[in-house]
């Protein structure tokens, strides 16, 4: 790692870094925690009683890592932020200390009347504009140590599937809407959210975070459904830039979770192969010693980009951090320790999917 800024990478040798100068580094990191709860309140408890493996082991990856700005997957969103602002505590006794942070409702477990998945029940998981039990299970939060502008932040999660140029929509055999039309017609394209988080820098700019969690592209049936939307979210960023929906950002990094693999996932790979070409963007190809340690799975893409080892599945590349392309990368990486290495036990205890950073430099 070689960043014009030194950060600890141990949470004993911590220092809170609130500003920064010209010509040093800015950290942009993407974590799919997977801190959900089970039901309402239930990881507002477990955060609250600090007696949980998995949260103190989430902890010290972020302590660890120590990002400027984290765009986190995979955290309850509750109307009055309890959730979010119990994590910030735990993170400032750690000493991570981040002044700003959002979140909004996401679409999962955003109840709906209708049989949007289309097992012919209503009511379950499948049914809620995002897939959830409860409203807000598996949501986003940003964490930044420089001010979000809250009230410019655009909010594309209202957006109908339908809506999305050249949408997917998933159909019949005999060519029908599938599961419905009137489905069709209230059906959201985000599974979780689409942002766009203005954040001030210390260089007086505005650095855009792009931040997303899509849908796995399995767990339907030959309608291909969840396929579909999975390329729909991805592509969603690229119509995005393309102006489809108002002034397209300039300074900007895309951070957060495809659910897809650019060469060996079972869903439509084109999507983010499409958005990793994309002249605007860049991709500093983070890797980890740790996945490089890993037994060969016979894939295409390189064991040491994987970001995600899942039980019985294997590993892959599905967590990204892809700044524009006028700006300049540093380092990247992906945090996943080798086996004899500090962080390597914490980063396996936090999550199936490990933290990925990009340093930037602030010119």
């Amino acid at each position: 790692m070689t960043p014009l800024r030194t950060r600890a990478l141990c949470a004993a040798s911590l220092s809170v870094v609130s500003t920064l100068a010209i010509g040093e580094t800015l950290r942009v990191a993407t974590f799919n925690a997977e801190l959900e709860g089970d039901g309402p309140g239930l990881l507002l408890r477990d955060l609250t009683r600090e007696d949980s493996d998995q949260i103190e082991a989430v902890v010290r990856v972020i302590a660890r890592t120590s990002p400027d700005i984290l765009a986190l997957q995979g955290i309850d969103w509750d109307y009055d932020g309890a959730v979010l602002n119990a994590l910030v505590d735990l993170l400032a006794a750690s000493g991570v200390s981040y002044s700003y942070h959002f979140a909004a409702r996401p679409n999962a477990g955003l109840a709906t009347d209708l049989d949007l998945d289309g097992d012919g029940r209503l009511g379950g998981p499948g049914d809620a504009q995002g897939f959830g039990d409860f409203t807000g299970q598996s949501g986003l939060a940003v964490l930044s140590r420089f001010p979000i502008r809250t009230g410019q932040v655009r909010d594309f999660s209202g957006l109908l599937w339908r809506d999305m140029p050249g949408a997917l929509l998933p159909t019949n055999d005999d060519g029908t809407p599938f599961p419905s039309k009137e489905a069709q017609a209230i059906q959201r394209l985000s599974s979780t959210a689409h942002w766009i988080v203005p954040i001030e820098l210390p260089d007086d700019t505005v650095l855009s975070l792009m931040t997303f969690h899509a849908s796995p592209p399995v767990f339907d049936g030959p309608e291909d459904r969840n396929g579909r939307r999975n390329h729909d979210e991805i592509l969603l960023w690229r119509a995005i830039l393309d102006g489809e929906f108002g002034d397209a950002p300039d300074r900007f990094v895309l951070a957060g979770d495809a659910n897809l693999d650019p060469q060996d996932s079972d869903g439509r790979t084109e999507a983010i192969r499409v958005l990793m070409a994309d002249p605007r963007l860049v991709d500093p190809r983070p890797a980890s010693a740790g996945a490089a340690a890993m037994p060969d799975q016979g894939h295409k893409s390189r064991n040491a980009h994987d970001t995600v080892d899942w039980d019985g599945i294997g590993r892959f590349r599905v967590d990204y951090v892809l700044p524009s392309a006028q700006q300049e990368v540093i380092d990247a990486g992906v945090f996943w320790p080798a086996p004899d290495e500090p962080g390597h036990d914490d980063a396996l205890a936090a999550s199936r999917h490990r933290l990925v950073w990009v340093d930037l430099l602030l010119d």
